[in-house]
This record gives structure tokens, C-alpha cells and sequence, in this order.
């Protein structure tokens, strides 16, 4: 195992509501309905998802499966150098805040079962940190 791939579904605040580590060559076309599958278990009402094009798949399949409205955001065309896109970065800022703790700077984990639960330890400690005064 060359390494792990690591699939989240985040709300605004970029908090974790559904996550997914799989082998490193998994493709989002082929790993994101399952990831709508987890986000289902654990949000009953939702009414919006947003994804990047290579959850295209995905998002038709919460909107065939589930009703959801999928809402996919495209590289503006023309555009250069860095141009920050809407909803996007929320997923990266998650993904930023995960990376500072260092058991998941770098994937340790022989399955991908601790990789999730040491990925749900990090975001219970941010959470924490927040809830402090």
C-alpha cells in the first residue's frame, strides 16, 4: 500500500459530517457515491451538496438516490495564477487544519479504518480547542 486517499464531506464551518479513507488509486468518480452514501447516514435534511468535477458522479447519485440539489464547481477558464473558487476552499482549509496534526501529516496507519478513526480524533480536538475559552 502506497498510500491512502482521503474523501470528506464538510458543512460551511468546514466540520466533518461524513469521511472515507480508501487506497491511494481510488478515483473520486468511483469512491464519492459512497461517500453520499455515509453523508446520508449521518445528515437526514439536506437540500445542497457542492463538489468539484471530479464528484460529478457523485452528486448525480445523491440527486438520483436522495433528491439532493448537486451543485459542481468548475476551474474558471481563462483565469491565471491563483483565483479562489466558491465553496471550494472549505474542503482545503478542512484538509489544512487535519494536516497541522502530525500522526496524519503523513499516512502511519496499516488500514483504513484507525486512518478514519485518527482523522475523527484530530476533528474532535479542533472542536475542542474551539469550544475553550
Amino acid at each position: 500500500m502506497a498510500g491512502r486517499k482521503r474523501f470528506v464531506a464538510v458543512d460551511t464551518l468546514g466540520l466533518l459530517w461524513a469521511l472515507m479513507a480508501v487506497p491511494a488509486d481510488t478515483q473520486g468518480r468511483a469512491g464519492g457515491p459512497d461517500l453520499m452514501d455515509r453523508l446520508r447516514a449521518a445528515v437526514k435534511r439536506l437540500e445542497v451538496v457542492w463538489g468539484d468535477a471530479h464528484f460529478d458522479t457523485a452528486l448525480t447519485h445523491g440527486w438520483v438516490m436522495r433528491g439532493w440539489v448537486g451543485v459542481v464547481v468548475r476551474e474558471l477558464v481563462g483565469q491565471v495564477g491563483f483565483v479562489v473558487q466558491p465553496k471550494r476552499w472549505i474542503v482545503g482549509r478542512t484538509f489544512g487544519w487535519l494536516g497541522r496534526s502530525r500522526r496524519l501529516s503523513e499516512e502511519y496507519e496499516r488500514t483504513a479504518e484507525s486512518s478514519e478513526a485518527f482523522i475523527k480524533v484530530a476533528m474532535i480536538h479542533l472542536m475542542v480547542r474551539r469550544l475553550r475559552p
